[in-house]
């Protein structure tokens, strides 16, 4: 088998029992969507047709060799389209169970209960696809240091760095805000991030159209906005030396932002190729008019986009700039990179359009070992342990450790697909209900597993 190729064996029956969804497969909308009547006569000329000869149907089951890349393309390329575009290992070739080990960091808040829920969408799809998913809890943030003193234990970072993939709830909250205090929750997360060598947080900022009216912003302004968001993680001022000195009024704080040419390569290259595999459109943040070293950012990024990839259509935009273009005209936007601290706070504004901190996932990418996923919501505080905080961000994480730490394309549309069929079924929880019915956390797990499990 070439090794840019994995080979996928789908049965025609497990097809036709999951309708549009087993086609979906990452690489654009359902091949059957428009044939839905007549799935039993065509889907296997619906795989040729789209797939050419790398796909075969016999003896009741689909084979189709296909391109796995690092991010899934935005729209469908044929396979040859999407071979040239990447230079990706194959990932596993699932003729067998895979048996893969999780560990999960519920933290602050309402992080237990919705990692809880996540972990019951994942053994689902375990159930269903015949995997086998072991999962273990380690302490991280408030309660760490509750525990422990130390936001993140040796314990934990041992447990994660044997793991295959990271799930992490929430950290921070209200209880361990005092600024004078010696550590902070957020610094687990951070330093668990550095201990992963995990460079690269992706964000990708899409809309459900039955939570469009949702959005704070009117239809005609976030219709169509698919972005994702490429934000540096290791680098930059979270990271830099601090410290204070002076006292009384002449006291002084500082933090440095240092970035070097290696650390703003890797993350252009990873963003680049994103954007090959969807509209082809790149834009960098900084603010170079002002700050040195945005100034090499933007100069290292213009070299490796005029060397290494000329063909994507790349452009640079000031941070306050940008923070203006997300509100007025976001689905301009393609794939953004930027640094740590400006990405931090891009993402989180862009995190309202959809209407609801509760919807968007993240992973978190280094060049090897497991990735690190997550909700981008806060801990929540306020509502822990009520029972209504909405799980759909950390069952999307699933999705996204699914895809891109196991190599499991299929299962994670799974994920994607039921809670895309819960929405339409006019299931909320509070957060999205804009003052109607809602269910609850557990409630909207089930209905997630239900659909999983169907």
């Amino acid at each position: 088998m070439n090794e840019k190729f994995a080979l996928l064996r789908l049965s025609t029956d497990w097809v036709e029992k999951r309708g549009a969804a087993a086609l979906f497969l990452g690489l654009g909308k359902p091949a059957v969507r428009h044939d839905r009547g007549k799935r039993k006569l065509t889907i296997g000329r619906v795989f040729r047709a789209f797939w050419g000869p790398a796909a075969t149907v016999e003896n009741g089951e689909i084979r189709l060799q296909y391109a796995f890349p690092l991010l899934a393309p935005r729209h469908h390329r044929t396979v040859e389209d999407t071979v040239s575009r990447y230079s990706i290992p194959s990932p596993l070739t699932r003729l067998e169970t895979l048996k893969a080990s999780i560990v999960l960091l519920p933290g602050d808040g309402i992080g237990p209960e919705i990692t809880q829920q996540a972990k019951r969408v994942l053994e689902a799809v375990g159930d269903v696809f015949g995997h086998e998913f072991s999962f273990e809890s380690h302490l991280i943030g408030g309660i760490a240091i509750d525990e422990t003193g130390n936001p993140l234990p040796d314990e934990t970072i041992d447990a994660c760095r044997n793991a295959d993939a990271v799930l992490l709830g929430a950290v921070g909250g209200p209880k361990w805000d005092d600024p004078a205090a010696k550590t902070r929750p957020e610094a687990g997360l951070l330093k668990i991030r550095k201990e992963l060598g995990l460079f690269a947080n992706l964000r990708p900022i899409k809309l459900f159209d039955e939570l469009i009216d949702a959005s704070p912003l009117k239809r005609e302004i976030i219709e169509g906005t698919d972005i994702l968001f490429l934000r540096e993680l290791t680098g930059g001022i979270y990271f830099g030396e601090s410290g204070r000195s002076g006292s009384g009024a002449n006291e002084t704080a500082t933090q440095a932002m240092v970035y070097s040419v290696y650390e703003v390569e890797r993350i252009v290259r990873m963003a680049a190729q994103a954007a090959k595999g969807r509209d082809n459109r790149l834009t960098s943040v900084d603010k170079a008019n002002v700050l040195e070293p945005s100034r090499l950012w933007r100069q290292v990024a213009a070299r490796v986009m005029a060397e290494e990839f000329p063909e994507v259509q790349y452009d640079v935009v000031l941070i306050d700039a940008m923070a203006m273009h997300l509100i007025n005209r976001p689905s301009d936007f393609d794939v953004v990179v930027t640094g740590n601290m400006f990405g931090d706070i891009l993402t989180d504004e862009a995190s309202m359009l959809p209407g609801s901190l509760g919807m968007l996932p993240s992973a978190s990418l280094g060049s090897d070992g497991p990735g690190l996923y997550e909700p981008i919501h806060g801990s929540a505080p306020d509502i822990a342990g009520k029972g209504i905080a909405n799980p759909l961000a950390t069952i999307l994480a699933a999705a996204m450790l699914l895809r891109h730490s196991l190599q499991l394309e299929t299962e994670a549309v799974a994920i994607e697909t039921a809670v895309a069929n819960v929405l339409a079924s006019g299931l909320r929880t509070a957060d999205i209900a804009r003052g109607g019915a809602s269910i609850g956390t557990e409630e909207m797990g089930d209905a997630v597993v239900q659909r999983i499990a169907k």
